[in-house]
């Protein structure tokens, strides 16, 4: 058992009784979908490259901030996805968050089984100093990251990295959002 399931257990276990109503009520996937599809979400192309060279890359909007002591970003990675596999092995990884113009890269690094070889054409990168990992150059921000835990989170790892550098090079530009299933942009803030 991780310490994950043990902290639910005896959570569950002081809940008097939430554990076993939780149990008694049924979420099918398309509800859980639904229901998780309503929180707006960032969108960006995480990168890592393997000890042979091979770039890698994948869309992500399973990504957020952990801390601020120290810098601690997390990334959750689909545990069939080939990016897994090359971002567990090379322990450093870039972020690159997409801006409203990005629908294109969004798409293209989100489909499953593309050549490895020449994915990159059309994105304009350079390479991060820290990680060596591909870091998008039409980005409004960029970070590199050295992977510090994975942690299981069912079908996926949770790959937590610290952050060894941050950029924003298109810092007035907005965000590339997903909501319901659809991209979006943000309008002016109120």
């Amino acid at each position: 058992m991780t310490d994950f399931e043990r902290k639910s257990v005896q959570s569950g276990a002081a809940d008097s009784g939430m554990a076993g109503a939780a149990a008694a009520r049924s979420v099918d996937l398309d509800s859980f979908r639904d229901a998780l599809g309503r929180f707006v979400s960032g969108i960006t192309v995480v990168t890592t490259r393997s000890a042979d060279g091979v770039d890698h890359a994948m869309t992500a909007n399973a990504f957020t901030s952990v801390s601020v002591d120290p810098f601690l970003v997390l990334v959750c990675v689909e545990k069939i996805a080939r990016f897994h596999e090359a971002v567990l092995q090379s322990g450093r990884w870039a972020v690159s968050v997409l801006g409203e113009n990005a629908i294109e890269a969004s798409n293209w690094f989100a489909t499953r089984g593309r050549p490895l070889e020449g994915q990159l054409s059309g994105f304009p990168f350079t390479r991060g100093e820290e990680t060596g990992a591909v870091l998008l150059v039409d980005a409004l921000a960029t970070m590199e990251c050295r992977t510090i835990g994975i942690y299981d989170g069912g079908d996926h790892d949770i790959v937590v990295g610290e952050v060894l550098s941050v950029a924003a090079p298109r810092p007035d530009d907005r965000p590339l959002v997903y909501f319901r299933g659809k991209y979006h942009i943000l309008g002016d803030a109120t």
